[in-house]
C-alpha cells in the first residue's frame, strides 16, 4: 500500500467484517469517542483533538479522538461519542455512517482501573467546520495515512517516568497521539492490515494489558 492512499471503501469493507473484542461494563464506569474520517481532496483524513490543559484532569493536554464518558441519559456508547462529539468540535455524526466498532481498551491500571473506554468509526462525506468547546485545546484534520509514515513515530515522554511509543501529528512535543488514542490506532490498522510496529517496552507490559485485555 502507498503512503497518502487509503480508500475509504477499504476500511468500510474490512471493519464490516471485524468482530470488535467488547468488555462488559457492569459496574465499571464507560466512555467512549469518535475516529471520524473524511475524504479530502487527495486521501482520508481523521479528526484529532487536542484536550484543554485542566488540573486534575487525567487527559489534561492529550492528543485524542472527540468523547468522553457516557452520561445517565446516553442510549450508550454509540450515543455517548455522537453527544461528546457534537458538543466538543461541533461536528454533527447524524448523517454520517458508522463504518464499525473497535476492540474496547480499559483504562489505565495506575490511574483510570475502573473504566471501559469503547471507539466507533464513522465516515462523514466532507469535512465539516469545527467549532471547539472549552474541553478543547484545538482540533484538526490529520491524513490517515500519514500516520503509517514511520519518521512520524517517537516516543512520548508521559510525566517525566515512562517512555510510550507516539505519532507526531503537528508540533513537536505537543501534537503527538500516545497512550489510549494510539491504542486504539495500533487496534484501526490491525483490522485494516497494515499493522504499526510492536514499540511497546517490556516496562509497559503492564499497562498495555490493562489498557487493552481485550486483545
Amino acid at each position: 500500500m502507498l503512503l497518502g492512499v487509503i480508500p475509504i471503501a477499504r476500511i468500510r469493507k474490512a471493519l464490516a467484517t471485524h468482530r470488535p473484542a467488547l468488555i462488559p461494563v457492569d459496574e465499571l464506569r464507560h466512555a467512549a469517542v469518535a475516529m471520524v474520517l473524511a475524504e479530502s481532496a487527495a486521501a482520508a483524513e481523521v479528526l484529532f483533538i487536542e484536550r484543554a490543559r485542566c488540573d486534575g484532569d487525567p487527559w489534561s493536554g492529550h492528543m485524542a479522538f472527540p468523547g468522553g464518558r457516557v452520561d445517565p441519559g446516553d442510549a450508550g456508547g454509540r450515543a455517548a461519542a455522537e453527544r461528546e462529539t457534537l458538543e466538543e468540535v461541533g461536528v454533527s455524526l447524524a448523517g454520517a455512517q458508522l463504518l464499525g466498532r473497535l476492540d474496547d481498551k480499559k483504562g489505565n491500571p495506575r490511574t483510570q482501573p475502573e473504566l471501559v473506554i469503547s471507539a466507533y468509526v464513522y465516515h462523514v462525506s466532507a469535512q465539516q467546520e469545527l467549532r471547539i468547546n472549552y474541553e478543547v485545546q484545538e482540533a484538526f484534520w490529520f491524513p490517515l495515512a500519514a500516520l503509517l509514515d514511520r519518521s512520524r513515530h517517537v516516543q512520548y515522554t508521559a510525566r517525566g517516568e515512562f517512555e510510550f511509543p507516539g505519532i507526531l501529528v503537528g508540533e513537536p512535543d505537543r501534537h503527538v497521539v500516545w497512550g489510549l488514542t494510539y491504542s486504539f490506532l495500533e487496534s484501526f490498522f490491525q483490522v485494516l492490515g497494515s499493522p504499526l510496529p510492536n514499540r511497546w517496552s517490556e516496562d509497559l507490559r503492564p499497562y498495555v494489558r490493562g489498557m487493552d485485555e481485550a486483545r
